[in-house]
């Protein structure tokens, strides 16, 4: 039986999709910690200027949004193919293994290291290996949680909106309710992680929050928009790779309509 479960060919594309997914989050939480300039990526200085009253504005952005956006191309293909249930299930795997993943960088931090460790790192300029683990796999618990909770709540909401339109749109434009969706969800948590980690965590003014989220917002708008065909690329891959009929029967399961 479990011959035949691992030759399924939708299957064995659910498990690649939940170890990508899963893998994609844990990364983008771990490298989540660096802040880079976006300005000075494509060689221009930094942008100085002021939204709703906070100035000295740039776009400073977590190394985060080089991956999240990927999640909810992911999210979007997995809603079309698997259902909402899918997504859900495999949101609430990856909310708990990276939970596990921090818990487990909290424990290895508190661990003692040997005497011998702390100045390994001097001659490649890291004169305390101890306090180098620490500051990069000890992220502030403020901004750990605001993460786990903006990504579990935008992906419900991706996942509510998806199907919303897609009741309307059926099995056509495809673009409208991946990336409608995407926009949606990418606000909600924009705002949530920022809200929850400076708001809430390092008493941020909410005008502070709201300027810095558009910032975020407006990168994350512009990415969802250039991934577009790249949603249009995996879904010709999965009628290739399945077949045009199974492909259909995916997607009519998926929306809850398949034949008895």
């Amino acid at each position: 039986m479990i011959q035949q479960i691992l030759k399924d060919k939708p299957t064995k594309l659910f498990v690649f999709f939940t170890a990508f997914f899963v893998a994609n989050a844990l990364i983008a939480e771990c490298i989540g910690g660096k802040i880079f300039s976006l300005e000075k990526l494509f060689g221009a200085q930094p942008l100085n200027f002021s939204l709703l009253g906070e100035k000295g504005l740039a776009i400073s952005l977590t190394c985060g949004v080089l991956l999240w956006p990927l999640e909810f191309v992911m999210t979007d293909i997995i809603n079309e193919y698997y259902g909402p249930k899918a997504v859900r299930r495999i949101s609430y795997i990856a909310v708990g293994l990276i939970s596990y993943a921090f818990l487990m960088f909290y424990a290895a931090i508190h661990i003692p290291g040997a005497d011998f460790w702390y100045g390994t790192g001097v001659k490649d300029g890291v004169p305390d290996m101890g306090k180098a683990f620490n500051a990069i796999f000890g992220q502030g618990m403020w901004i750990i949680l605001g993460s786990l909770v903006a990504f579990l709540v935008s992906q419900l909401v991706d996942v509510t909106v998806f199907h919303q339109i897609k009741k309307y749109t059926g099995e056509k434009k495809m673009w409208l309710r991946a990336t409608g969706s995407t926009v949606v969800s990418q606000l909600v948590d924009s705002f949530i992680v920022l809200f929850i980690a400076f708001k809430v965590g390092k008493g941020w003014s909410i005008q502070k929050v709201l300027a810095i989220c558009m910032v975020n917002y407006m990168y994350k708008f512009l990415v969802a928009l250039i991934l577009t065909p790249l949603i249009y690329f995996i879904h010709n891959r999965i009628r290739d790779y399945v077949g045009a009929d199974t492909a259909e029967r995916m997607q009519l399961a998926a929306m809850g309509r398949e034949e008895a």
